[in-house]
C-alpha cells in the first residue's frame, strides 16, 4: 500500500492485545487459496515471519493488517474477528470498540464489507513512523487532534487539526505523529476485494522519518 522480514517486522511485537488475529489470519489465507509462501511474498514478508503472525508469536502493525486484508480480499474487521453487523448504515459511538495494532489504536467508523473502510485512528509519537506503504486505491484522512507528518513521495506535509489529505495510494506514503502527544485522525481507504492485489510494506533505509 519490499523488503523481506527485516522491514515490516520492525513494527511487530509479541502479541498482547490481539489474541484473535492469529487464527483469523491463517483461516482467511486458506479461504483465499493462498499458500504461506505466496501470501508472504505478496505482502513483502518472509514465510517465517507470516508464520509467526499466524501462530500468535508476533503482533501485526495496522499497516500490515491493511495489507493482509487487501491480499485476502477481506476487511480489517474480519481479520480481527469483529462481528459488527453487515451493511449497517449507522455506527454508534458506543459500538466503536478500540483495538490496538502495532502501537496504533483504532475504532471502526464504518460498516464492514463496503468498498470504502473508515477508521478513527490514534497514532502515538514514534509509532510506525518508518513504515512506507504503496498499494492500489485511494486514501483520505482528516486530522482531529495533534499534528500529523505525512510523507507523499518526495514531499513532506505537516497537517494540523482541520487539515485533510486525499491521495492515490500508489504514491509511496508514510504517516507519523509530529508531537509527543500523538495525533488522532479519521482515515478512509478503498478496499480492493481481490486476493491478487499487490501490497508493498517496509521502512525506508538510511532516512529518518
Amino acid at each position: 500500500m519490499s523488503p523481506s522480514e527485516a522491514s515490516p517486522a520492525s513494527a511487530a511485537e509479541p502479541v498482547t492485545e490481539l489474541p484473535a488475529v492469529a487464527p483469523q489470519l491463517r483461516a482467511l489465507r486458506r479461504r483465499a487459496s493462498l499458500t504461506l509462501e505466496a501470501a508472504a511474498r505478496t505482502a513483502g514478508l518472509s514465510p517465517a515471519h507470516l508464520s509467526r503472525l499466524e501462530t500468535g508469536q508476533r503482533q501485526p502493525s495496522l499497516p500490515m493488517l491493511l495489507a493482509l486484508a487487501r491480499i485476502y480480499g477481506t476487511t480489517v474487521s474480519e481479520l480481527l474477528g469483529e462481528s459488527a453487523a453487515e451493511r449497517d448504515a449507522v455506527v454508534r459511538a458506543a459500538d466503536m470498540e478500540p483495538t490496538a495494532a502495532g502501537g496504533w489504536t483504532y475504532r471502526q467508523a464504518g460498516s464492514p464489507g463496503r468498498a470504502m473502510q473508515a477508521l478513527r485512528v490514534q497514532v502515538p509519537y514514534g509509532s510506525q513512523g518508518d513504515i512506507v506503504r504503496v498499494h492500489p486505491g485511494e486514501e483520505w484522512l482528516y486530522v482531529l487532534t495533534g499534528r500529523l507528518r505525512l510523507r507523499l513521495g518526495d514531499a513532506t506535509h505537516l497537517l494540523t487539526p482541520g487539515d485533510s489529505a486525499h491521495f492515490d495510494s500508489l504514491t509511496p506514503h508514510r504517516i507519523a505523529a509530529q508531537d509527543h502527544d500523538g495525533v488522532e485522525l479519521l482515515f478512509v481507504h478503498t478496499l480492493l476485494q481481490s486476493p491478487t492485489a499487490v501490497l508493498c510494506l517496509g521502512p525506508t533505509h538510511g532516512e529518518t522519518p
